[in-house]
């Protein structure tokens, strides 16, 4: 994991819960634990990690993910066993 993902990692744990986060660097991030993330249908996302699957939606028109969308992909990753 490089510095860049590790940042977007602490992001993803901030409290309170960032709106900032590109959704970009959620997937890089993803990727870079080990997981693989593949398109489903219109803007929906499929990750998967540790055994751990969840879809997403990816945010539009703009880049950054909303609130709630960080809390799920935080617990995602929980469920996944990462920690931050």
């Amino acid at each position: 994991m490089n510095k860049a993902q590790q940042s977007t990692l602490n992001d993803i744990f901030a409290r309170p819960t960032r709106a900032d986060i590109r959704w970009s660097a959620i997937e890089s991030l993803i990727r870079a634990l080990g997981g693989e993330v593949t398109e489903r249908a219109g803007s929906r996302v499929a990750a998967r990690l540790n055994g751990v699957a969840a879809v997403f939606h990816r945010p539009h028109p703009r880049p950054e993910t909303k609130k709630g969308a960080v809390d799920a992909v935080r617990q995602f990753l929980i469920n996944a066993g990462v920690k931050p």
